[in-house]
């Protein structure tokens, strides 16, 4: 077993004073797992099955990073609301086995049904289950309607708790818009976002803050509102390093089939950063439903100091990529954002420690207004579509934060160090 190098400041000021019994213990040996009491969640879904967000997060706080018994992240599963519960459900069991409490409202699973507030924050899952689509091929998921409830049941017993909240908020631009007034309203610690800009990047490439970043470019498939939340946090993710980034943005544009290949023609999209970011992607036959997007489409968006963002999303390939052209270095650099199917989707591990960390600091990991930005624009894109490819000009997403260098997953087989949680994981890099 090697020792991994450990940063004392950084992880004391992470951990606290129980992680200084533990580094320097010599009863402890090889056993460099400090003894952190773990923080209470309280877990509000839609539904729960193998492979679910719900399992692929909820389940690595009650069954390890891998899922599989070993260790996990220094969280405590207290309580679980599970709206629908479907005929392949795996809640009721897994609650049993682990004696997790389940609730039929969501203030008593914040309440434990008890008088008070006994947990240290909230985790709010609206992906999956039976739910209506608008006329724009929206997924109405009860992301404000859940996340109203909570801030309610918070308000009621006059406290404030650290929430997450899965994927893109809205979907619709007013539902997200509320959620984030909300929050800043009730000062609430409040995280969301895609669990992609914290994977592995394929190559292991990181964009430094404060890099010179000319273009870039963004490839995205499946649905727009399924999955272009997914290839916008990421694109998003990196262009917010740029020197001097204004982060707003001014215009958001829809181009598909024939257009999108005239825009590449045209010049304004840098060819050979697009090709290298197909080159990032493996390639697919598939179909998808016309109604849930496009074979080949562009969002296309300006930031309020003119960068261009251009998100491509295309049927024909599977998996998320994005290239950069940096000042001063000759070729575009190209990343694929991995989506790991094994052990246990792992890129939800690192989104999981990232909710851990804000569990335990009462600090958001990284804004939520970068996910606020991105889920303006999905919105917009959108509404662009359905309009034939209106530009829409977006004073509203005049959003502007500063961004953290918060790191994206380390090498894949540490995944399964025990040490992960505190050794592994350099987030002052």
């Amino acid at each position: 077993m090697t020792t991994p190098h450990f940063n004392y400041r950084r992880d004391l000021i992470f951990y606290g004073a129980a992680a200084l019994t533990a580094f320097t213990s010599p009863s402890l040996g090889l056993c460099l797992t400090p003894s952190i009491k773990p923080k209470r969640v309280a877990a509000i879904t839609t539904t729960y099955f193998k492979g679910s967000h719900a399992d692929v997060i909820l389940g690595k706080i009650l069954e390890g990073w891998e899922q599989t018994g070993g260790p996990g992240p220094a969280l405590e599963l207290a309580s679980l609301y599970v709206e629908q519960i479907r005929e392949d459900d795996e809640s009721v069991e897994i609650c049993r086995k682990h004696n997790v409490p389940m609730f039929s409202t969501i203030a008593d699973t914040i309440t434990c049904g008890t008088d008070h507030i006994p947990v240290d924050g909230i985790l709010c899952i609206a992906e999956h289950g039976k739910y209506p689509w608008n006329e724009r091929g929206q997924h109405l998921y009860p992301r404000r309607r859940f996340f109203h409830e909570i801030t309610e049941t918070l308000e009621h017993h006059g406290q404030r708790l650290p929430v997450f909240n899965d994927k893109h908020l809205g979907p619709e631009w007013e539902d997200a818009k509320w959620m984030y007034d909300r929050a800043k309203q009730m000062r609430l610690p409040f995280m969301a976002g895609s669990s992609l800009p914290v994977s592995f990047r394929n190559p292991d490439t990181a964009i430094p803050m404060n890099s010179d970043i000319q273009a870039a470019v963004g490839i995205g498939y499946d649905g727009l509102d399924i999955y272009a939340s997914h290839a916008l946090d990421s694109l998003q993710s990196v262009i917010e390093k740029r020197r001097g980034a204004k982060t707003g943005v001014k215009w958001v544009q829809f181009f598909e089939g024939p257009e999108v290949e005239r825009v590449l023609q045209s010049g304004l999209i840098d060819r050979e950063l697009y090709d290298a970011a197909l080159s990032a992607v493996p390639r697919v036959t598939r179909t998808l439903d016309p109604r849930l997007a496009p074979p080949k489409s562009l969002i296309l968006f300006q930031c309020k100091d003119g960068f261009l963002g251009a998100q491509f999303m295309l049927q024909s390939v599977i998996r998320t990529s994005v290239a950069v052209r940096l000042k001063g270095v000759p070729k575009p650099i190209a990343m694929q954002l991995e989506e790991r199917p094994e052990p246990k989707h792992p890129h939800f591990a690192y989104l999981t420690k990232a909710i851990e960390r804000m569990f335990h600091t009462g600090q958001p990991s990284y804004p939520v207004e970068r996910t606020l930005l991105t889920s303006g624009i999905l919105d917009r894109a959108i509404r662009s579509w359905k309009s034939d490819g209106q530009r829409f000009y977006t004073p509203e997403l005049s959003i502007q934060y500063k961004p953290v260098d918060y790191p994206n997953a380390p090498l894949p087989d540490l995944l399964s160090d025990p040490r992960l949680p505190l050794s592994k994981l350099n987030l002052s890099r």
